[in-house]
Protein backbone atom coordinates (compact mmCIF):
# COMPACT_ATOMS: atom_id res chain seq x y z
CA UNK A 1 0.00 0.00 0.00
CA UNK A 2 0.92 3.43 -0.32
CA UNK A 3 2.81 4.28 2.78
CA UNK A 4 3.52 8.12 1.77
CA UNK A 5 0.67 9.60 -0.22
CA UNK A 6 2.08 11.56 -3.30
CA UNK A 7 0.01 14.15 -4.38
CA UNK A 8 0.72 15.40 -8.14
CA UNK A 9 -0.46 17.87 -10.25
CA UNK A 10 -0.72 14.89 -12.89
CA UNK A 11 -2.95 12.77 -10.96
CA UNK A 12 -6.07 15.24 -11.18
CA UNK A 13 -8.22 14.09 -14.31
CA UNK A 14 -10.40 16.15 -17.01
CA UNK A 15 -13.07 15.09 -15.10
CA UNK A 16 -11.73 16.64 -11.36
CA UNK A 17 -10.91 13.46 -9.95
CA UNK A 18 -8.05 13.09 -7.84
CA UNK A 19 -6.47 9.87 -8.85
CA UNK A 20 -4.45 9.69 -5.71
CA UNK A 21 -7.51 9.02 -3.92
CA UNK A 22 -8.94 6.05 -5.94
CA UNK A 23 -8.84 2.54 -5.14
CA UNK A 24 -7.14 1.50 -8.58
CA UNK A 25 -4.26 3.56 -7.85
CA UNK A 26 -4.21 3.22 -4.40
CA UNK A 27 -3.51 -1.00 -4.34
CA UNK A 28 -0.29 -2.66 -4.79
CA UNK A 29 -1.56 -5.06 -7.37
CA UNK A 30 -2.67 -4.21 -11.13
CA UNK A 31 -1.69 -0.85 -10.35
CA UNK A 32 -3.50 1.66 -12.51
CA UNK A 33 -1.02 4.94 -13.16
CA UNK A 34 -4.14 7.27 -13.40
CA UNK A 35 -6.23 8.69 -15.48
CA UNK A 36 -3.75 10.86 -17.12
CA UNK A 37 -1.18 7.79 -17.10
CA UNK A 38 -0.79 5.22 -19.49
CA UNK A 39 -3.45 2.47 -20.62
CA UNK A 40 -1.27 0.02 -18.79
CA UNK A 41 -3.37 -1.90 -16.15
CA UNK A 42 -6.10 0.71 -16.22
CA UNK A 43 -9.14 -0.63 -15.84
CA UNK A 44 -11.47 -1.37 -19.26
CA UNK A 45 -13.80 1.50 -18.05
CA UNK A 46 -11.23 3.54 -17.74
CA UNK A 47 -9.48 3.36 -20.92
CA UNK A 48 -13.33 3.97 -22.28
CA UNK A 49 -14.18 6.84 -20.18
CA UNK A 50 -16.28 9.21 -22.36
CA UNK A 51 -14.92 12.51 -20.19
CA UNK A 52 -11.61 11.32 -20.52
CA UNK A 53 -11.83 10.96 -24.31
CA UNK A 54 -13.36 13.98 -24.42
CA UNK A 55 -11.89 15.76 -27.39
CA UNK A 56 -13.46 19.27 -26.31
CA UNK A 57 -11.01 20.58 -23.38
CA UNK A 58 -7.87 19.47 -25.83
CA UNK A 59 -8.99 21.33 -28.76
CA UNK A 60 -9.33 24.28 -26.64
CA UNK A 61 -6.18 23.30 -25.50
CA UNK A 62 -6.66 22.65 -21.84
CA UNK A 63 -6.92 19.47 -19.87
CA UNK A 64 -10.12 20.03 -17.88
CA UNK A 65 -13.12 19.64 -18.39
CA UNK A 66 -14.01 23.49 -16.45
CA UNK A 67 -12.58 25.27 -19.61
CA UNK A 68 -15.17 23.49 -21.45
CA UNK A 69 -18.15 26.21 -22.89
CA UNK A 70 -20.25 22.88 -22.24
CA UNK A 71 -19.24 22.09 -18.69
CA UNK A 72 -20.69 20.80 -16.99
CA UNK A 73 -21.89 18.54 -19.23
CA UNK A 74 -24.28 16.03 -18.89
CA UNK A 75 -22.08 12.85 -18.58
CA UNK A 76 -19.87 15.10 -16.02
CA UNK A 77 -23.28 15.91 -14.21
CA UNK A 78 -24.30 12.25 -13.64
CA UNK A 79 -20.49 10.99 -12.55
CA UNK A 80 -20.50 14.37 -10.17
CA UNK A 81 -23.94 12.76 -8.45
CA UNK A 82 -22.82 9.32 -8.54
CA UNK A 83 -19.40 10.69 -6.52
CA UNK A 84 -21.67 12.82 -4.23
CA UNK A 85 -24.29 9.76 -3.10
CA UNK A 86 -22.06 7.25 -2.91
CA UNK A 87 -18.52 9.03 -2.03
CA UNK A 88 -19.27 11.98 -0.41
CA UNK A 89 -16.77 13.74 -2.86
CA UNK A 90 -17.89 16.03 -6.08
CA UNK A 91 -15.95 15.90 -9.38
CA UNK A 92 -17.76 19.68 -10.29
CA UNK A 93 -16.89 21.35 -6.60
CA UNK A 94 -13.14 19.84 -7.43
CA UNK A 95 -13.20 21.38 -11.17
CA UNK A 96 -14.63 25.25 -9.57
CA UNK A 97 -12.08 25.08 -6.97
CA UNK A 98 -9.27 24.54 -9.41
CA UNK A 99 -10.48 27.02 -11.63
CA UNK A 100 -10.85 29.82 -9.03
CA UNK A 101 -8.02 28.49 -6.43
CA UNK A 102 -5.63 27.02 -9.13
CA UNK A 103 -4.65 23.66 -9.55
CA UNK A 104 -1.34 23.67 -7.18
CA UNK A 105 -3.74 25.36 -4.19
CA UNK A 106 -6.25 22.24 -5.30
CA UNK A 107 -3.38 19.26 -4.52
CA UNK A 108 -2.60 21.11 -1.13
CA UNK A 109 -5.78 21.03 -0.06
CA UNK A 110 -6.68 17.53 -1.45
CA UNK A 111 -3.25 16.24 0.46
CA UNK A 112 -5.09 17.98 3.92
CA UNK A 113 -8.01 16.63 3.50
CA UNK A 114 -7.20 12.67 2.35
CA UNK A 115 -4.31 12.17 4.78
CA UNK A 116 -5.42 9.37 7.35
CA UNK A 117 -4.23 11.34 10.88
CA UNK A 118 -3.51 7.99 12.24
CA UNK A 119 -0.57 6.45 9.96
CA UNK A 120 -0.03 8.77 7.51
CA UNK A 121 -1.16 6.91 5.23
CA UNK A 122 -4.09 8.07 1.80
CA UNK A 123 -8.13 7.54 2.21
CA UNK A 124 -9.50 5.91 -0.43
CA UNK A 125 -12.32 7.86 -1.52
CA UNK A 126 -13.99 4.69 -2.75
CA UNK A 127 -13.68 2.58 0.92
CA UNK A 128 -14.01 5.90 2.58
CA UNK A 129 -10.86 4.07 4.77
CA UNK A 130 -6.71 4.15 4.94
CA UNK A 131 -5.78 1.02 3.00
CA UNK A 132 -2.65 0.84 5.19
CA UNK A 133 -4.37 0.96 8.82
CA UNK A 134 -8.03 1.04 7.96
CA UNK A 135 -8.51 4.24 9.77
CA UNK A 136 -11.64 6.13 8.76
Amino acid sequence: MNEHPQFHNNLIAPCGMNCALCLAYLRSKNRCNGCNGSNNQKPASCVKCVIKNCEMPHFLGSIFCCDCEKYPCTRLKQLDKRYRTKYHMSMIDNLNTIRSEGLDYFVKREHDRWLCEKCGGTICVHRGSCLNCQSK
